[in-house]
């Protein structure tokens, strides 16, 4: 072979590395950039770091979260929804902070996010909604109507939905939050002494939790169990 052939295969050879090296930088840079684009405007992972949820969310679960509710897509009643702390709603944690790879991924949404700023909780009542507890039976009432709520948790030798009574009148644009560890929550119930009483602006809203995404053997579609509200809006005309 002439050195003319070899010097030929070295530099195609070297061409197809600076060819590979070149495209994989751009479909990781279409890749972080698509993915910035989602968690900004679509879609946004959380991780979940309280019992607060349980059963329906465990500690050290992620979700995922559509950024659309409530700009463009009302919140409903049922919704699991995420929004930034009102104000005294949250213990302080002594998590480690992330590291600076970490918040790199956070930032363009290939992490959940661990900050101790949002709080998720179930809507209960919305604008306009009398959120009120509880019935002869222990059931929370929505506009007078008995919710069955199958998906809390109530401790052994506890039959009320709520530890506390409470009897209020959500504000337009505003949401009544429920954790579904009923008796582990510190949700709208506990907040009333704060300076908006335990209502959540629809603004301070991030999204509603629409999927359950790990662990893997925990997936699961979120939602609202068919029935629950079923007459509230009736009850509400009325």
């Amino acid at each position: 072979m002439s050195d003319a052939e070899t010097e030929t295969g070295g530099r195609t050879r070297r061409g197809g590395l600076v060819g590979f090296l070149r495209d994989l930088l751009v479909i990781l840079v279409v890749a972080f950039l698509v993915s910035f684009l989602l968690k900004t405007f679509l879609v946004r992972s959380f991780y979940i770091p309280s019992q607060s949820m349980e059963q329906t969310l465990q500690i050290n679960d992620r979700i995922l979260v559509n950024q659309l509710v409530p700009d463009l897509v009302d919140v409903q009643r049922g919704d699991v929804v995420v929004f930034k702390d009102p104000g005294g709603w949250l213990y302080p944690r002594g998590d480690t902070p992330p590291t600076g790879f970490e918040k790199v991924l956070q930032a363009v949404g290939l992490a959940a996010d661990t900050s101790n700023d949002y709080v998720v909780k179930r809507v209960i009542g919305i604008g306009g909604d009398r959120v009120q507890c509880c019935d002869a039976e222990g059931r929370v009432m929505v506009n007078g109507v008995p919710l069955d709520e199958p998906y809390i948790v109530i401790p052994p030798g506890e039959t009320r939905a709520s530890g506390i009574d409470f009897d209020v009148t959500v504000p337009e644009d505003s949401v009544w939050v429920m954790g579904d560890n009923r008796y582990q929550s510190k949700d709208s119930r506990y907040n009333q002494d704060q300076p908006g009483k335990g209502f959540v602006p629809d603004s301070e809203i991030v999204g509603r939790a629409f999927v359950l995404n790990w662990p893997l053997n925990r997936i699961t579609w979120l939602g609202t169990p068919e029935g629950t509200f079923t007459g509230v809006d009736q009850a509400r005309s009325e």
